[in-house]
């Protein structure tokens, strides 16, 4: 969508419109580039690992851009407002392209996740400035909003076309061109924003700039504490690396807690944590990644590995869901001014997604593809909805001049979230994996053929799988029913994880209750324009949320 041609105001754009237009197609590439990356390389996870083995560091391809993300998001949000965008994203494009690139040539898992931790803060730079560029562009709020439907457009196109893409690379040709489609639309961004985008000059205040460094510093080592505490308690149990790494976690965490309420400008808001009108919507936004970074990264896994599907075939099953939240972000933004609570949406939105949870636990790979696609569609649904709205009642809540920093920490939650829920997961995947198939084995009196069935990558590579049946029977073995039990195992531990992001949906669901009631009205020539401030909110995070506060009044009961 293309707002109309206006009359040049310089009061209200900086730009002709041609030159606008320009500008926001770099703009528009930039999201595509992020959102495609979020959601392309999922599909393509089980086959890399099945080519790179080491599944232990599955999570950590998920993981590792999640942290730099979460980490680089508000520290260069802060340096475009003082040093201007524009240098931030071309060194954030450069930075994501060429991370990209070492991805797609990774030679093993541990290179994978150092270039995908790269690609992070590449990313991490480009969420944190790339929305803000259009308020930059476009002072006036109206007509800033209509550009903004625009770039979530493509942001959303991006989200849908993601999966199915990424399984179609995987299949017909290689899944290392899952990281190098991201050279030529990052090379389109590049020579857009380096023409197109002015190089605006933003007022610096007098003083040394206060950044919080060691907040993220922080921050950094809290999660990765935490993650290998997660990944390493059900193998190890209560032992000394896992004593070591819950008082890492527990001393970083307290640090961070002391210092965060100390500085200036601190990369967590402590105090904005504490606000009881925002603990729930907090809650539910971490409950809510938890869940859906959950399935994104797992559930190709499960139809891959447990169902036998093709990368392809994985992928336009995928596809619903990311399909899902975006209809369910429209769907919501035109019913929440219609209702006399907007709260009855989240309620909806996170029943839904656990009902839809819970079904794809329960049914097996013997139903037609449509039944998958319509449980996922559902999830993706409930999800979109429960997205949206957690942005514009947070926004209802608090002041105006809040608006920003509490939309950027609904999202850097969301992320931390999905990391916990990818770690969980993943944690919960491999332990229960090794634990049933060695159990099985033993009923076959083939306990020291463990190692070979150890990594569920063993479903996902056939060449693999026809070597080791081949093995077995030679060493007298029946290799067609153990393989078959290998498959039940990873079919049942998946179902766990989900599970647990249905009991996550849950969790939001009892949450969404200690939401104070807000009701949302538009003034009648802002209506869509504030619909459209709240869809690009929830889809991109703190950038589009100083826009959103100029379309929409709050009327908290």
């Amino acid at each position: 969508m293309i707002p109309a041609i206006a009359a040049y105001e310089p009061g209200r754009q900086l730009l002709p419109f041609r030159e606008s237009l320009l500008a926001m197609l770099g703009i528009a590439f930039v999201a595509m580039l992020v959102a495609l990356d979020q959601t392309i390389v999922g599909t393509a996870l089980p086959r890399i690992v099945a080519d790179l083995k080491g599944f232990d560091l599955y999570a950590w391809v998920a993981t590792s851009y999640m942290l730099a993300s979460v980490i680089t998001i508000p520290i260069f949000g802060r340096l475009g407002d003082l040093f201007g965008r524009k240098p931030f994203l071309i060194a954030a494009i450069s930075l994501f392209t060429g991370a990209s690139v070492l991805c797609g040539i990774a030679s093993n898992m541990l290179f994978l996740v150092i270039a995908r931790g790269l690609q992070g803060i590449g990313g991490g730079i480009l969420i944190g400035t790339v929305f803000a560029t259009v308020a930059d562009l476009f002072p006036d709020p109206k007509l800033r909003l209509r550009w903004l439907v625009f770039v979530t457009s493509a942001f959303g196109l991006a989200n849908v076309v993601g999966p199915s893409l990424g399984g179609m690379l995987t299949q017909s040709a290689s899944w290392r061109f899952v990281f190098f489609v991201n050279v030529p639309v990052g090379v389109a961004s590049l020579l857009f924003v380096l023409r197109f985008v002015p190089p605006l000059r933003h007022l610096r205040k007098a003083g040394p700039v206060q950044l919080d460094w060691l907040g993220a510093f922080v921050v950094a080592a809290t999660f990765g504490a935490l993650q290998l505490l997660i990944e390493l308690l059900p193998k190890e149990g209560v032992s000394m690396i896992t004593i070591v790494l819950m008082l890492i976690t527990t001393a970083c965490g307290g640090i961070l807690w002391f210092w965060e309420k100390r500085i200036g400008y601190p990369l967590v808001p402590i105090d904005m944590l504490l606000d009881r009108r925002l603990a729930a919507l907090f809650a539910m936004s971490t409950l809510g990644g938890f869940a859906l970074f959950s399935m994104v990264f797992y559930v190709p896994l499960l139809f891959q590995g447990g169902f036998g599907m093709s990368p392809h075939e994985s992928g336009m099953l995928i596809t619903p869901l990311l399909l899902g939240t975006s209809v369910g972000s429209v769907l919501n933004n035109r019913l929440v001014t219609r209702i006399p609570r907007a709260n009855t949406l989240m309620y909806i939105g996170f029943a839904l997604f656990a009902v839809s949870c819970l079904a794809l636990v329960a049914i097996t790979g013997h139903q037609p593809h449509y039944v998958w696609m319509l449980c996922m569609a559902l999830s993706g649904l409930g999800l979109g909805v429960v997205a949206t709205n957690l942005t514009i009642c947070s926004q209802q809540i608090v002041a105006r001049d809040h608006i920003g920093a509490v939309t950027a920490l609904l999202q850097s939650l969301r992320i931390f979230g999905g990391m916990l829920g990818t770690a969980m997961t993943g944690a919960l995947l491999s332990h229960l994996y090794v634990r049933d198939v060695h159990r099985s084995l033993d009923s076959y009196q083939a306990t020291q053929w463990l190692q070979s069935f150890a990594s569920p990558d063993l479903r996902v590579d056939h060449s693999q799988q026809a070597a080791l049946i081949e093995h077995l029977i030679t060493a007298g073995h029946v290799g067609g029913p153990m393989m078959h039990m290998a498959r039940e195992a990873l079919i049942d531990s998946i179902h766990v994880g989900l599970a647990l992001a249905a009991v996550a949906a849950v969790l939001g669901l009892c949450l969404s209750w200690f939401v104070p009631t807000v009701r949302v009205v538009y003034p009648a020539d802002g209506a869509a324009e504030g619909a459209a401030a709240a869809a690009a909110a929830g889809a991109a995070g703190a950038g589009a949320a100083h826009a959103a506060a100029d379309g929409a009044a709050a009327q908290p009961e």
